[in-house]
């Protein structure tokens, strides 16, 4: 069963009765539905119910503001159809999925700590995980209302490998129960491969690479694809991180790849006379005080905290004006 959604002044598709969302229907049925984090935080995929009816799957997401919510806009990662509706929204081909998107039962294979509360989930899918560097998967966390979205750490491969870099927050729901309520041999529903932010193979551009938190995930997904394209000393990683201990890349990486990039961690909170010689500060000032310009050189990717995602959008935006073409990222909360 499935029931006929049609965009006002625009084409109509199918959402199967069983689809977890609007969103993800339209997508898995080759629409250019505008979305960024999928999971309720961001609010690009608002849309108007103009006709039908639809289930709100989380009132409260904060992607609606009050005043949306009372005239009436939607989410429509947080909608599921319970009939034929009409809706209206603007969908550009930019959102079209580069990579058909499935949904199957994964595996948890491996759990490794690569940093104090953080670690490298591994799961393992039933055919070959298909992606592209920089983009991410919807899980539902055992217990928890809602989805979380996690980016891929790994490259594309054949032996159906999916890794995610999860951080513990306090009091984070569906953080603790990906590393409370799963051991290794368990199955969780993995439905993937979403998201914009991923590596653009086709220009000659050096690549920056800027993560903060489990924001290195996808940021050292990228880096890796890049030096496959022989990008060698071309790409800029730099890492945000608190203390030493902290940082993650060390572990995600091989001392091969780091050797073949522009590798700058950067601490914000590292104790004085710990030894370290490195840079000090927030991440973006580093990447402001040491990157060579021309700004239209780089293509750029990162994934982070909030504070440090303005932060970005502030120096590469309002400040150096780089082409908004050249600037990548996903929104998570």
């Amino acid at each position: 069963m499935s029931h006929h959604i049609q965009i006002e002044g625009g084409d109509g598709f199918d959402v199967s009765a069983d689809e977890d969302s609007l969103l993800r229907g339209a997508l898995r049925a080759g629409v250019g539905m505008p979305y960024e984090c999928g999971v309720g935080g961001c609010g690009n995929c608002r849309f108007d119910l103009v006709s039908g009816e639809m289930q709100n799957l989380w009132p409260e997401a904060p992607g609606l503001s009050e005043r949306e919510r009372k005239r009436g806009k939607r989410l429509a990662c947080q909608s599921r159809p319970l009939s034929d509706c009409v809706i209206k929204v603007r969908c550009a081909d930019e959102y079209r999925p580069v990579v058909p998107t499935q949904r199957f039962q994964a595996l948890l294979a491996q759990r490794r700590e690569i940093a104090p509360g953080m670690a490298e989930l591994v799961f393992k899918g039933p055919e070959s995980a298909t992606f592209r560097p920089g983009q991410y998967g919807v899980f539902h966390p055992p217990g928890v209302e809602g989805p979380r979205a996690y980016s891929m750490s790994n490259l594309p491969n054949a032996e159906g490998e999916w890794r995610f870099v999860v951080r513990r927050v306090p009091g984070g729901k569906g953080s603790n129960a990906m590393f409370d309520a799963l051991a290794p041999g368990d199955t969780l529903t993995l439905d993937a491969p979403y998201g914009a932010a991923y590596l653009r193979e086709d220009n000659a551009r050096d690549v920056v690479c800027v993560g903060g938190g489990s924001g290195v995930g996808p940021v050292v997904s990228v880096a890796r694809a890049a030096l496959k394209l022989g990008k060698e000393n071309r790409v800029h990683l730099f890492e945000g991180a608190r203390t030493q201990a902290d940082l993650c890349v060390p572990a995600l990486l091989t001392p091969e790849e780091i050797a073949a990039l522009n590798y700058v961690p950067v601490l914000s909170a590292e104790p004085d006379g710990s030894g370290w010689g490195g840079a000090r500060g927030f991440v973006h000032a580093q990447v402001e005080q040491s990157l060579p310009l021309p700004v239209e050189k780089h293509e750029f990717y990162f994934a982070g905290p909030p504070p440090m995602i303005e932060a970005m959008q502030d120096l590469l935006v309002m400040r150096w004006k780089a082409p908004l073409t050249q600037i990548h990222f996903d929104k998570f909360f």
